[in-house]
């Protein structure tokens, strides 16, 4: 490509940010600037069942004067059904001045969906992305949105993005608009100390893939040049988004197992706090690099992953999801594939590859050559080491579902441009069909 043909520029963007012990509590003193008079809350069934929603509702009153609206059937791994159902309750509800989620990033994309639907024109599918739908811009501002994880992976506080399986075609998608990107993300370590093992674990592979693959994606001067209006929230790996997710890895070599650990023994509370604000620090950091670089393969193999399973559930997500729905959790969809997209991407970049392994293993705990296999091999020791199934296979899919795999993956062009290398359908069927067994 002639240099004069090259993006000459990045952008950066993030909410405002609230980090600490008993950051919840001041939610009604930050709605105060926005003059709220109604405001409607988003949670799920089993966030509502710990009581911060409550508790945040009634402090939101409080300061503010303000009546607070609870929708609490937000369903974890949000679906094209559960969002309508969701926004048809703010539009029959509202008008509001402030949307606030409590919960994971299911209940946040959730709040994110309603937030864009009660206040611009249209159904849901107008604004998923294309193929999948229409791809719509929305035409007016949304309400402030204050998002408030309760889980520790998503990053979805930091980022634009709203994700969702569509239950006709089994593939997960979603809507991206920098107006979606949360007003201000207020993380209090205090609500992750309940969050079961399995989630802990769950939630922090989608930290750690968040930040590999920022860290990994296409270099964004590696990219055409564009005009202002071509530009979109995901602009590829750049010096700030970088500097988020090398600090994100490294907070992970120190907390994730400790944090896994500690969720399966239900240590003494004061020792869990430290790994988990830790690994809620984590997701932050890694929301606020891939935020803006975005991510690339593993995310777009999780997809299919999560929108097609058959009957597996794992521990500890039927009581959160108030169901026995089978369920690939969105962070253990993408990091099944994850070594092996690790892997596929290696010749790219080299020196990021191997900086990043390092940066998860610094005592060089993982035998393996400094070459391709040494970041798959890191990222293999951990899944197996806090309890993530060994590969597609262990979740329900076989050689026979490759094809399908891939076609649900290829959908995903809006992910897939970010990859560091080019990818074709025969390459996603190379990683998917490597990755039905890690160990």
């Amino acid at each position: 490509m002639a240099e004069s043909s090259r993006e000459t520029v990045f952008t950066y963007a993030a909410p405002s940010l609230k980090f600490g012990s008993g950051a919840s509590a001041e939610i009604g003193h930050d709605l105060r600037a926005y003059g709220v008079r109604r405001v409607l809350l988003v949670t799920d069934p089993g966030v509502e069942a710990t009581g911060h929603p409550a508790r945040i509702a009634e402090q939101i009153t409080s300061a503010t004067g303000a009546e607070v609206v609870v929708f609490a059937r937000a369903r974890v791994e949000p679906t094209d059904a559960s969002m309508i159902e969701a926004v048809e309750f703010g539009r029959s509800e509202g008008p509001f001045d402030a949307v606030v989620a409590v919960g994971g990033g299911s209940s946040i994309d959730t709040a994110k969906a309603v937030n864009l639907l009660v206040t611009n024109p249209g159904d849901l599918m107008d604004y998923v992305n294309a193929p999948v739908g229409r791809g719509q811009a929305p035409e007016h501002p949304l309400l402030p949105l204050v998002a408030v994880p309760t889980t520790t992976g998503t990053g979805a506080e930091s980022t634009t993005i709203c994700v969702l399986d569509v239950l006709a075609l089994e593939v997960k998608t979603g809507i991206s608009h920098a107006r979606l990107r949360p007003t201000m993300a207020v993380v209090d370590p205090d609500l992750t100390l309940t969050q079961p093992a399995m989630v802990t674990a769950s939630a922090g592979m989608d930290i750690l893939c968040h930040a590999l693959e920022s860290y990994t994606a296409r270099w964004y001067a590696d990219y055409p040049a564009k005009q202002a209006e071509q530009r979109v929230p995901y602009c590829g790996s750049n010096p700030i988004s970088d500097a988020w997710s090398e600090k994100a890895l490294s907070m992970l070599a120190g907390s994730f197992r400790g944090a896994v650990n500690a969720a399966r023994a239900g240590d003494d509370p004061a020792e869990a706090r430290t790994v988990r604000e830790q690994m809620a620090m984590a997701a932050t950091f890694a929301g606020l690099g891939f935020g803006n670089a975005g991510v690339h393969i593993p995310h777009a193999c999780a997809y299919p992953v999560a929108g097609r399973v058959r009957d597996y559930r794992p521990e500890g997500y039927a009581v959160l999801d108030g169901d026995e729905a089978p369920i690939v959790p969105h962070g253990m969809a993408v990091s099944l594939t994850a070594p092996e997209a690790f892997r596929f991407t290696f010749e790219a970049s080299p020196t990021r590859h191997l900086k990043a392994a390092r940066l998860l293993d610094p005592q060089g705990a993982v035998a393996a050559t400094e070459g391709p296999d040494l970041l798959p091999a890191v990222v293999a020791t951990l899944m197996r080491d806090i309890g993530i199934p060994n590969g597609l296979g262990a979740v329900g899919f076989g050689a026979g579902d490759v094809d399908g795999l891939v076609e649900g993956a290829w959908a995903q062009q809006r992910l897939l441009a970010t990859a560091p290398r080019d990818v074709t359908p025969e390459d996603l069927a190379g990683v998917i069909g490597a990755s039905l067994e890690h160990w």
